[in-house]
Order: structure tokens, then sequence, then C-alpha cells
């Protein structure tokens, strides 16, 4: 994708006058649903529907009638009783009153397709368009690609600040400049680890994929997680490299043993080096790595993560992560959460405040890392090309 600067969106002030305007709004809506004393089924997470509040009041008071369209969950393209929007509708009703909201979009295989027909429904009967939905602008879809290339279109509040605020990591960030990745497979996250090592000053390799690369490096992981499609992978970008800092010592466990639970379990852990004992897993950065991690993170200018540091939904495998939040909630540093598993994090230890920013897009901020640009950024733009890589 190529042609004007990312930052060169057009705004809700474009718009002109929106009186009497019906507007749709995509938003990320996909929140966490749990259900109340009477078993009925509620958002359990409100702060994607919050994220989108300031751009729905923005339409509301100048005049619009404001329409949302979202997915929520994965229904496969058909619809499914447990991923109706109802609750989430019943809350957004309650934070902005008056404004409608579609059925959940994925109902429709015909929108993961970008299909043209479906793209005709949704526009049919609005008069413009406005995108709030980072956490979905990684899609092709077509409420996200499609529906730009046929009204007159905006980006929201939220959409804009996630794109200024990651847009700025790309640019000229304050150094030293240090990014930390976590999570399961390094062949998720290839691409942007590649892309990160060429910017960052030090880039820290945490969770499972840290395996990975000490297979690279000729170590025994035991039981551990290994991808083991990217082993040649990570010796590659250790050769090319040499700012990867990789753990030094783990908190491990018998394999026989379950982890996972949020209430533990009765497998005891123990402290492991770079080298991990047949029959045992590791589970966590180690207090030596913990304490580097956090002290390396405390004195940087500017620190991106993406990914915990291993299984912190147990008790038991969840220092290393903490030490991480900790040390960003501490520290002077612009600090930017990726989204995903580490906002989870952030929230389950009570520092989301003391973040500078969390970026309500997982998979959308690593692609925006890795490539510079998204389909649905580049649509508003004009620019958006279909190659079929974004599904």
């Amino acid at each position: 994708m190529t042609g004007a600067s990312l930052f060169d969106l057009p705004s809700l002030e474009d718009l002109g006058d929106l009186q009497g305007a019906k507007v749709l709004v995509r938003a990320d809506l996909n929140t966490p649903l749990g259900r109340d004393q009477h078993g009925a089924r509620v958002v359990a997470d409100d702060f994607r529907i919050q994220a989108v509040v300031p751009t729905l009041r923005y339409l509301v008071d100048a005049g619009a009638e404001v329409t949302c369209c979202s997915h929520l969950g994965r229904p496969k393209g058909s619809p499914d009783p447990d991923l109706t929007m109802e609750p989430v509708r019943e809350r957004l009703g309650e934070l902005v009153p008056g404004v409608g909201l579609l059925e959940n979009l994925r109902f429709h295989s015909e929108e993961s397709a970008n299909d043209p027909a479906f793209v005709e429904q949704l526009v049919n009967g609005f008069d413009a368009y406005v995108n709030d939905a980072f956490g979905v602008c990684h899609r092709a879809h077509a409420s996200v690609v499609g529906v730009p290339a046929r009204l007159p279109s905006a980006a929201g509040r939220r959409l804009a600040l996630e794109v200024r605020t990651l847009g700025a990591l790309l640019e000229k960030p304050a150094r030293p400049f240090v990014s930390i990745i976590g999570g399961a497979k390094v062949h998720d996250k290839v691409g942007v680890i590649r892309s990160l090592a060429s910017k960052v000053d030090q880039l820290l390799v945490g969770g499972g994929m840290a395996f990975t690369f000490l297979v690279a490096m000729g170590h025994e992981v035991g039981d551990s997680l290994v991808d083991e499609e990217s082993i040649e992978t990570c010796r590659q970008l250790l050769d090319s490299f040499s700012n990867i800092v990789i753990p030094d010592d783990f908190l491990s466990m018998a394999t026989t043993e379950a982890f996972g639970s949020p209430e533990g379990g009765s497998g005891q852990s123990s402290v492991s080096g770079r080298d991990i004992a047949k029959g045992e897993r590791g589970l966590d950065i180690g207090p030596k790595t913990a304490e580097r991690y956090a002290s390396i993170s405390s004195t940087a200018a500017t620190v991106l993560w993406n990914g915990p540091m291993g299984a912190f939904e147990d008790p038991r495998f969840s220092s290393g992560t903490r030490a991480v939040a900790e040390a960003l909630a501490r520290s002077d540093a612009f600090s930017v959460i990726g989204g995903g598993d580490s906002a989870a994090a952030v929230a389950a230890f009570g520092l989301e405040d003391q973040i500078s920013f969390i970026s309500t897009g997982g998979g959308a901020s690593l692609e925006l890392i890795e490539h510079g640009d998204l389909p649905g950024i580049a649509a508003l733009r004009g620019d958006f090309q279909d190659s079929g890589g974004h599904r």
C-alpha cells in the first residue's frame, strides 16, 4: 500500500454539516461477555465500547442519525444466538442514547469476503461513513474497506489517535526505544520481530516464543513450547540482529501438572536456566530475567509491549508479566501496550491508568508496525488495493 502519508486521514470535521445526515459507524464492539445473577448475558468489559463514545457524541451533537456496526466473537458466517449484539446494544444505549446498532456483521460470510453485494446492503440509506474500529483495520472486510469506497468517509477520534500514537513509533520515537515481545509462536510474529529489531535499541523476548530462540541457540528446553518450523528463522534473526535479548532463566514445572487456571494447581514451580530438564516445561521468565527486563524497561524513553511473559492467568506464572507491567507503570517512559493479552494483564494487575497508551487492537497494532499501513486506514485515504493478503 502506497500513497499519501499514514497520518493524512479525513477527520470527522471533514464530513461537513451533518444535521439530519444518516451516518454508519464501523466500531469495534467485540467485547468480553459474562452473565448476571439471573443468567442473562451482559458486557463484562466495556473498554472498547467506551473507546468509540467520543466519536458517537460528536456525531450525535452534530445532529446526525447514527448507526453502529460491529462483529462479536467468531460466528463463522452464520447466526449464533450466543453472539447476538443485544448485550452490547444495551450497554451502548446506556452510554450514548439514541445510537442504533446492527446485528453481528460476521453472521454474514459476505462480510469477511468483502462481497460487493453486501457492501451495497451496508451503505443503503446512509449518507456518510466513519471508521473508529482500529482493531479490525488489518482486515479487508466489507465494513472496513468496501464501505469507504462508496460513501464520504472519515476516521473516528479513537482510530485517529491510534494511528498518531503508533505511527509516531515508526517515525521518531524518543530513545532508548525498547520493545517487549511475548506470546506463544514465533511464526505469528516473525515479520514484526524483524521490523522492530531494525528500529529499536533493544528487543526483549518472552513468553512461549523464547524457547524456539533457545533451541536455535543450541539449548535443551524439555517439553516447553517450540515452534519447530521457526527454528531456522530464529537462528537467522539472532545472526542478523545483535539487539534481540533472550531470557536467562525461567519458571518451569513438571509436564504432568496442569497450568493456566486462575486458581493455580497442585504442581510446584522451580527456577531453570536456559536449559530445561526433560519432563518439565517453561511457563514464565525467571526472577533474574524479570529483574533485567524491568530494569531495561524502567530506563527507556519509549516502550512498546505486546504479549505476556508467561502463563500470567495462572498466579504461579504471573510474576514475569507483572514485573514488566509494574516497571512500565513506575517508568517515565512513553509506554504503549499493543492490545491483546498484554492489555488484559495490565488490567488484571490494576495498572491500566499508569500506562501512557493502551491500543484497542493487538493484531492491528502489530501489522501496522510491520507493514507501515493497514487496509482500513488506506481505504479511508482512497489508497486501498485488494491484494488478497489481509483477511
